[in-house]
């Protein structure tokens, strides 16, 4: 597998710092108010904003440390900005919308949560039913089932705690010494991760099954630091409010799987959900999310399982129509983004938000 023309989807990178030395200089100089009215006049757009956990980082935190969208206080602060200075939405609202019901309000926003992780229970839900703010929480189902850690977790989980000097993973092509150093194991699982990306499902699951087996540690119970929901807690959040969408079964890249199992995915997911939910969910996020997590084979099986709408995680702002209400932008969170470039990013997002770099595959 050449690197040589390779660039890793996400999000951090040197343009991220650039972007929020401005955000500093442009609320310092009043500027985020001004733009915020101007734009909200000049487009009538969605932001859509994406997290994946809220809690504090402890300095042993042995998972993907980059999941963490923010701390609870910065959650508070960001959401009580979102409630006073724009419309917060559902995705009930973007669906009527789209169907020809009544337009979303100018400065809209909806704030989305990936994957299932329980602090979104603990500490997410508290502070948005506290602020008024709905949320739409894309769970996979198969983990809320089971318990069990994430797959692409427990991957980062074994780097960052295994024995030895030395990582060898050769399906990747990696050879590196492994250092002891935490925060250094942190960002080489970041790499791991990028790289396995590139495979398809099955190779994917090879390379975590074998990891597992050199580490003598196979993924078979729960882990205080890793835990999903529970489908009791997600009822509680639908009562609070909240809306509960699907993000697969077992958080496999869409479009990585052969037809069949990709149909059973979907399918699954929403049957799960209608099931314990007692309704079909309407919404979907791809998981990974990038333009090679999702194509025009998944976009045929959300749409064949009731799903009316489905968001991507590539950087940027949609405005919801017929040809895009599969394939919707968002605005990713993450916990390196503090208060201001927050108002700077939700003010405007073409100017402060995190750029996507995409994942290219050599030909």
């Amino acid at each position: 597998m050449s690197r040589d023309s390779v660039v890793v989807y996400g999000h951090r990178s040197a343009a991220g710092s650039r972007r929020h030395r401005l955000a500093q200089r442009a609320h310092a100089w009043g500027m985020l108010p001004i733009m915020r009215t101007v734009r909200g006049l000049l487009r009538r757009d969605l932001r859509v904003l994406a997290y994946h956990r809220v809690r504090e980082i402890p300095a042993d935190f042995a998972f993907d440390s980059a999941l963490v969208s923010a701390t609870p206080e910065g959650f508070r602060a960001q959401m009580r900005h979102v409630g006073e200075r724009f419309h917060p939405v559902t995705c009930r609202e973007v669906v009527d919308a789209l169907d020809g019901g009544a337009a979303l309000p100018r400065n809209a926003v909806l704030v989305t949560f990936d994957d299932g992780y329980d602090d979104n229970h603990a500490v997410a839900f508290p502070i948005l039913r506290d602020l008024g703010v709905p949320a739409t929480f894309f769970v996979s189902t198969g983990h809320i089932d089971s318990g069990m850690p994430y797959a692409y977790d427990w991957l980062a989980h074994l780097i960052v705690t295994m024995a030895g000097t030395r990582l060898h993973i050769p399906e990747l092509e990696i050879d590196l010494p492994l250092p002891a150093d935490h925060a250094a194991r942190q960002a080489i699982t970041g790499m791991v991760l990028d790289r396995l990306k590139y495979l398809d499902d099955a190779g994917q699951q090879a390379v975590i099954d074998a990891l597992q087996s050199r580490c003598g540690r196979p993924r078979r119970a729960a882990h205080a630091d890793c835990r999903p929901m529970t489908w009791a807690q997600l009822r509680e959040m639908r009562d609070g409010g909240m809306e509960i969408g699907g993000h697969g079964v077992h958080h496999r890249m869409l479009a990585k799987l052969p037809d069949e199992a990709l149909a059973a995915e979907v399918a699954e997911c929403q049957a799960r959900l209608t099931a314990e939910l007692g309704t079909p969910a309407i919404a979907l996020s791809y998981p990974v999310g990038g333009p090679d997590a999702y194509d025009a084979r998944v976009i045929e099986a959300v749409r064949a399982q009731g799903f009316r709408v489905a968001f991507s995680y590539v950087s940027g702002v949609s405005t919801p129509d017929q040809d895009n209400r599969y394939h919707l932008l968002r605005v990713p969170v993450e916990a390196d983004v503090d208060e201001r470039w927050f108002q700077g990013i939700v003010a405007a997002p073409e100017v402060f938000s995190h750029a996507s770099t995409l994942r290219v595959y050599p030909s």
